[in-house]
């Protein structure tokens, strides 16, 4: 039983932080001039728009279930039309890292609320310490699976902004084989060896900012 309850919580806070990744893609779009998220209802924190069964929760849980040493997990994406965009390079690479940097700010609240609950001795409940502790971990691992330029990751859009426009429109023909190119490194164990650098980076960097 007490599995399965910190499955559920993994995979409520995994639910959480991928809704907020998107939230925050839309909101700096939306900020930027293109309401197209707004339009489309997205820009809210109720999880019913934003939830896709197989990247929500169904990849998620077969992920722990197997004893991945990490999770990863997605919403749906957000619509963004750069049309709207005044800049086309540095809006998208606004928007794309805007995803990240979310999941980075969600690590450091938990982190200095679960030194705030410490502190005054209030963090008495294992269930709370729980969510806190996935709540850094899975939005640490989430900025950093996100920031590997391998499209249609946000890493490569942001890559890409630095590119001459000629190798950024080769690269970005790279899209539709993407998600096997990450599940090729995700079975055969080499996206770890990508992950855990940018992990361990971030990591380090929350630290320092604590």
């Amino acid at each position: 039983m007490d599995n399965i309850i910190r499955i559920l919580i993994q995979i409520t806070v995994l639910v959480f932080a991928v809704i907020v990744h998107e939230v925050a893609h839309g909101y700096v779009a939306y900020k930027l001039g293109d309401p197209t998220a707004k339009y489309s209802g997205r820009l809210t924190l109720n999880p019913l728009p934003h939830i896709d069964p197989f990247m929500s929760i169904l990849l998620p849980a077969l992920m722990i279930f197997s004893g991945m040493p990490f999770i990863i997990g997605g919403a749906k994406p957000v619509p963004v039309n750069p049309v709207y965009f005044k800049n086309y390079k540095k809006d998208v690479m606004l928007v794309s890292a805007a995803g990240p940097v979310s999941n980075i700010l969600l690590a450091i609240i938990s982190v200095l609320l679960m030194k705030f609950l410490f502190f005054f001795e209030i963090l008495r409940s294992d269930g709370l310490s729980l969510v806190l502790g996935y709540s850094i971990l899975i939005n640490i691992i989430l900025a950093a699976f996100n920031l590997i330029p391998i499209p249609p990751l946000d890493g490569s859009k942001i890559l890409m902004g630095f590119l001459p426009d000629e190798l950024a429109y080769k690269y970005a023909k790279i899209e539709p084989y993407g998600i096997f190119i990450i599940l090729f490194l995700m079975i055969t164990g080499i996206l770890q060896i990508f992950l855990y650098p940018v992990f361990y980076l971030l990591q380090n960097l929350i630290k320092i900012l604590m």
